[in-house]
């Protein structure tokens, strides 16, 4: 009898905690977002229901429906997305008063790393320290290392080489030996680590992304570099989005889900994948190895000072270099070449402005012939207009005192955002949105459009490595045309995406062959 009565106790509890004090709080308004449209039912009221379109696997896709109905919506009890081009200054811009947001206090480990520190003053410290190895001048320090991690795909590409496609004919399901997707992922994540911290993984000397993790007693294990960082986005971006109940939703998906389970012991492994890296590195600079990498920069300024920088924030910084400066630009690589070879004229175009450039026998594109390739340039932007690496609204939040977005006064401590998904879809920017249309970033319509091009975020919290993806991508991108030729498995095929944080991609199986006239070289 005792047993049943504290049952129903506890259900009455959760009932009010759950139901009633949520329904009280929405119908009190006290920060007046009851205007806006909810995205959902219940969207005013909880943020489950957000937590579930997470699940589904294309949050940004199902905003964009939303807001061709609604410039604002509120997608959460106290968050709200905006859908029209004037508030990408307003959220992101230079002189906008929002921070960021609750979520990167949430995800943060021990401490914070560049791309998730809060605290503007402390951001300014975190740049400043880092901004000289980023900086365009540094770019040629950094060229030998993108042209040698090219050289060894080139290599690999070349061994896995096949007859060429006849006129007419589908690749048949054996001369698709290569998966770009993953190719182009071993790729930047072998650039990344020789250029961040002087390490070469082999990766694409073997053709898999084998890797030491290493434990918090020291112990060492082998695990899958992509399996883990993929793992890792996908169970934090499923369930971050009620910022109170995170660490509880953890709890609970680890007893009712063996997916769920999977999922959090690869995140460790993942822990254990920067670990690893962080500690080699710091092992080499205590046998004093002159390196030239990002690393450096953690350990002291360009004088030779010494940063004297607690280990957690420079494994932190690790973490974010192996994370961000892998996975978007893979993306991005992965996406150019889909759409190239779903737009042939596109193809075609960008090919005789890359041989007109490069010499027959250059394997390898230099950087300084391609970098100012103007159509190069714009196939690239095109691909992350339309398919941007990291899709979802990148959550900012108001100032106390609140701030205006698009003339609108929102409270102060509200979430508001906007993806660059729907962004770069606002037909008065991007005419036929949907359509592939690198013809559209030269000229003068081109620099019109650049400040409504976030897909590397915009403002003093814009992507630091830019410059490192560009010169990955054009790189690789024009050596690979110059060189081969590459088939789809089918005219009309086309990937999976599954949105966690990044808009990622499924497998990409592609025929290769070498192009005429290159046989010899």
């Amino acid at each position: 009898m005792l047993g049943y009565f504290f049952s129903v106790i506890t259900a009455i509890a959760a009932f009010g905690y759950f139901i009633v004090v949520p329904l009280i709080i929405y119908f009190r308004d006290a920060k007046g977002l009851r205007k806006y449209p909810n995205f959902s039912f219940l969207s005013g009221i909880s943020n489950l229901p957000f937590i579930y379109e997470a699940h589904k696997g294309f949050r940004s896709q199902a905003l964009l429906k939303a807001h061709q109905k609604h410039a604002v919506l509120r997608i959460g009890p106290n968050a709200l997305s905006f859908g029209t081009k004037e508030a990408i200054k307003d959220i992101y811009g230079h002189n906008t008063k929002c921070t960021k947001d609750t979520m990167y206090k949430v995800l943060a480990g021990s401490h914070y790393h560049l791309a998730d520190v809060i605290d503007k003053p402390e951001h300014a410290r975190k740049r400043k320290m880092l901004s000289s190895a980023y900086a365009i001048k540094n770019l040629e320090g950094w060229e030998h290392k993108v042209a040698d991690i090219t050289g060894r795909l080139i290599k690999s590409f070349d061994a896995r080489c096949t007859a060429p496609l006849v006129e007419g004919e589908l690749p048949s399901p054996e001369d698709q030996a290569i998966d770009y997707r993953m190719w182009s992922n071993l790729f930047t994540v072998s650039a990344i680590a020789n250029i961040g911290l002087s390490e070469d993984l082999g990766f694409l000397e073997r053709g898999d992304d084998l890797v030491t993790a290493e434990a918090p007693d020291g112990t060492l294990s082998k695990v899958h570099f992509r399996e883990c960082l993929h793992a890792t986005a996908w169970a934090q971006s499923n369930l971050v989005w009620s910022y109170d109940w995170f660490q509880t939703f953890i709890r609970i998906s680890k007893l009712v889900s063996s997916k769920y389970r999977q999922k959090w012991r690869l995140n460790k492994d993942w822990d254990g994948i920067v670990r690893h890296r962080a500690t080699t590195r710091f092992k080499r600079f205590q046998a004093h190895e002159q390196l030239d990498d990002f690393f450096s920069a953690l350990l002291h300024d360009k004088s030779g000072v010494a940063n004297n920088l607690e280990w957690g924030e420079m494994v932190a910084e690790v973490s974010i270099m192996m994370n961000a400066g892998s996975d978007t630009t893979a993306i991005a690589m992965n996406n150019v070449m889909y759409l190239l070879l779903k737009n042939p004229p596109c193809m075609k175009k960008l090919r005789e402005e890359i041989d007109e450039t490069l010499d027959e026998d250059e394997a390898v594109a230099p950087y300084d012939k391609v970098k100012h390739l103007p159509y190069l340039r714009a196939c690239l932007d095109e691909s992350m207009r339309l398919l941007p690496p990291t899709t979802f609204g990148l959550p900012r939040k108001t100032p106390p005192e609140g701030a205006a977005v698009v003339e609108d006064y929102i409270p102060g401590d509200t979430t508001v955002s906007i993806s660059s998904y729907v962004a770069h879809r606002d037909p008065s920017v991007f005419p036929e949105a949907e359509l592939y249309k690198p013809e559209r970033w030269l000229g003068e319509e081109g620099k019109n459009m650049q400040p409504y091009f976030i897909a590397f975020s915009a403002g003093a919290r814009g992507c630091i490595g830019r410059n490192i993806s560009y010169l990955e991508q054009m790189v690789l991108l024009a050596s690979l045309l110059h060189r081969y030729e590459f088939a789809l498995p089918c005219p009309d095929w086309e990937p999976t995406r599954r949105e966690n944080f990044n808009l990622s991609p499924s497998a990409m199986p592609l025929k290769v062959w070498r192009r005429k006239n290159d046989e010899e070289d």
